[in-house]
């Protein structure tokens, strides 16, 4: 799942040879390369050795539990969720041991090296073999208890686990009410003397920096390099250097030196020089010329700020933009609250039909360079105007959008979406509205809205019997429809979620011609590329009657399978409820016999359905439990 590629070059490697694997790794394997120098345990492991060896003894020495230490050191900070404890339990203990203890052998001249060896907690605990999640427990264990999923964890002293105490961190949530990773830490920076919590993080994250500019240029050449395997080989949104430069470089000096940090005299020069921070401007400050030098610029690598920043954005409000990618292409950039489709977003997409529509585009991408792609539908908005009794509301919305994507299904020009991490629900439909998809190789793509009690209304249903039950019908028109509309109903029916583009294309929502690329980096060049392609010959779809319908021969056969479900205890009263609007939705309606309808014969069926299912108490149920506590419940 890492990007991490590290390459070591030694002094008789042919530098072709070393720009082939640079290439190899980034191009074909879709990795990140840096280069790193001979050193112990090159750059990512140097420096994650030192952080995470000398975070877990600043904890055990000052008091710190296990919970507050993972809650403190996780995404609120620009870090995984596995934060600090649990990714010792995910890499294992003994091997996160291992590597510290390899980097103490071999680097006696280390000025930090006495941080490394094990503490005694940590001693014993390999002694138990409680390494973690490959023997069942190490600082965490998972089990269950009164029907649901705990992680109970480890007591140091005792090394019996005990259920997991939510942390008394104030600090915490009112660090989240900075957006921005930078003024977040600086904030946290900033309660250090008067906050437990914060205090924490400023004596674990201002030596590892420290630590990391001692290390430059024993370990690399570059700070951009230092940086890069960081970010890449852990998941840290900002490297060491980017992480000072985001909380400023003379501020974090002042306050590493009154803590008694030792900084490398590169650094001090520097400032001393008038240089304010380690990277400006597209450049990046180099230790050993002490002066600056361009960041080297990845071609394939297209930014979508940058972009907007140069003058690129076309049209935009809180939810989407509009960017000129260059070259006759717009990108409809999708960056919603929460990544959920809302009014905002349909409202830009249907700016999006008219840019379109004008002549002046060559067509159209649909990306953007969050997390997620999207996550589906904004259910706090339906959920509160459906709770209101504002069902024409809610119509017109769901109308609103299965005609901007049907627009970009039969647009005069060509439309590209670009999916990665999540995409579902809404953000599936998208998907399946575009003609072509250049899918990420890590994209969960799939029609999740069952799990709220309600069925897909933005053509997810519809697209899908286009894909897969009529070309099986087209192939064999008297061959019997059930086995491909089950495959259908399954699908949506039990949630499926694709845990890689490769399965999306397997369960019907990516096609052969679609794309699937490697190197998330060069997605949208990728997808704009594709949008080049097709542009030259490009003719819409034909609007015509291409779904076929089973009618009710079919729906009785799924509404028997769903009632021997209920039946057999496998299905609860409310599911069966969903499951037959949908069976209703995907075989037609009431149609006596199997035909072929129109795309919007079944829009309207799924409108009709999802307004019936919000009429539903324990739907409302069911969507007020997941907007409350993120989980779902079965009522």
């Amino acid at each position: 799942y890492l990007k991490l590629v590290e390459l070591i070059p030694t002094a008789d490697t042919d530098p072709e040879v070393l720009e082939r694997m640079r290439a190899f790794v980034e191009r074909v394997l879709g990795k990140g390369a840096v280069v790193a120098k001979d050193t112990p345990n090159f750059i990512a492991n140097r420096l994650g050795s030192f952080a995470g060896m000398h975070d877990v003894r600043y904890a055990l020495e000052h008091g710190y539990s296990i919970e507050e230490v993972d809650a403190l050191t996780g995404p609120l900070v620009g870090r995984p969720k596995t934060a600090t404890f649990r990714l010792f339990d995910q890499v294992g203990l003994d091997v996160m041991v291992g590597v510290a203890a390899n980097l103490h052998e071999l680097a006696p001249t280390d000025e930090s090296r006495d941080v490394l060896p094990a503490p005694e907690p940590l001693k014993r605990m390999l002694d138990a073999k409680l390494l973690g999640n490959k023997t069942g427990g190490g600082f965490y264990r998972r089990g269950r208890r009164d029907g649901q999923t705990v992680f109970d964890v480890l007591d140091l002293d005792t090394l019996e686990y005990r259920p997991a105490a939510r942390p008394d961190l104030p600090v915490v949530a009112a660090a989240r009410d900075h957006d921005d990773l930078g003024a977040r830490l600086r904030f946290l920076l900033e309660r250090a003397d008067e906050d437990r919590g914060a205090r924490y993080l400023r004596d674990t994250l201002l030596p590892s920096l420290a630590y990391a500019a001692r290390r430059v240029p024993e370990i690399a050449d570059s700070l951009v390099e230092v940086d890069h395997a960081v970010e890449w080989g852990f998941g840290y949104q900002l490297g060491p250097f980017r992480a000072w430069d985001a909380i400023g470089v003379a501020d974090g000096l002042a306050r590493m030196e009154a803590l008694g940090v030792e900084v490398p005299a590169w650094v001090k020069e520097m400032l001393a020089a008038g240089h304010q921070s380690f990277y400006r401007d597209g450049q990046v400050y180099s230790p050993l010329t002490r002066s600056y030098e361009p960041v080297p610029v990845d071609p394939e690598a297209l930014d979508l700020d940058r972009r907007k920043a140069e003058g690129g954005e076309v049209a935009g409000n809180g939810s989407a933009s509009l960017v000129d990618l260059g070259d006759g292409v717009l990108c409809f950039e999708l960056h919603p609250p929460a990544s959920a489709i809302d009014a905002a977003l349909v409202e830009l997409g249907a700016r999006a039909l008219q840019e379109l529509e004008s002549g002046r585009w060559a067509g159209l991408v649909i990306a953007n360079q969050a997390r997620n792609f999207c996550v589906g539908a904004n259910l706090g908005e339906v959920g509160m105007a459906a709770y209101q009794g504002l069902y024409d509301q809610v119509g017109q919305a769901a109308k609103g959008l299965q005609d901007v994507l049907m627009g970009l299904r039969y647009a005069p020009r060509p439309v590209v979406a670009a999916p990665h991490g999540q995409t579902l629900g809404g953000g599936a439909e998208i998907v399946l509205a575009a003609d072509r998809v250049v899918a990420s190789l890590e994209t969960y793509i799939g029609l999740v809205e069952v799990g709220v009690g309600i069925v897909p209304a933005g053509g997810g249903c519809k697209e899908l019997l286009r894909r897969i039950v009529a070309p099986a019908m087209r192939a064999a028109p008297d061959a019997p429809p059930l086995p491909f509309v089950q495959r259908v109903f399954e699908t949506i029916g039990l949630a499926k979620v694709a845990t890689s583009a490769v399965e999306a294309r397997e369960l019907g929502f990516l096609e052969e011609h679609d794309v699937v690329t490697l190197d998330a980096d060069h997605q949208l060049a990728a997808a704009k590329r594709e949008v080049l392609d097709l542009a030259d010959a490009y003719t819409p779809p034909a609007r015509e009657a291409s779904v076929y319908a089973a009618g009710r021969p079919v729906l009785a056969a799924l509404e028997l399978a769903v009632q021997t479900l209920q039946w057999a205890g496998q299905a609860g009263e409310h599911d069966g409820v969903v499951a037959r609007h949908l069976a209703r939705v995907l075989c037609g309606g009431e149609l006596s016999l199997g035909q072929w309808v129109t795309e919007q014969h079944i829009l309207d069926l799924e409108r009709e359905a999802f307004l019936a299912l919000l009429r539903e108490p324990r739907t409302m149920e069911r969507i007020q439990a997941f907007l409350t506590t993120g989980k779902l419940i079965r009522n």
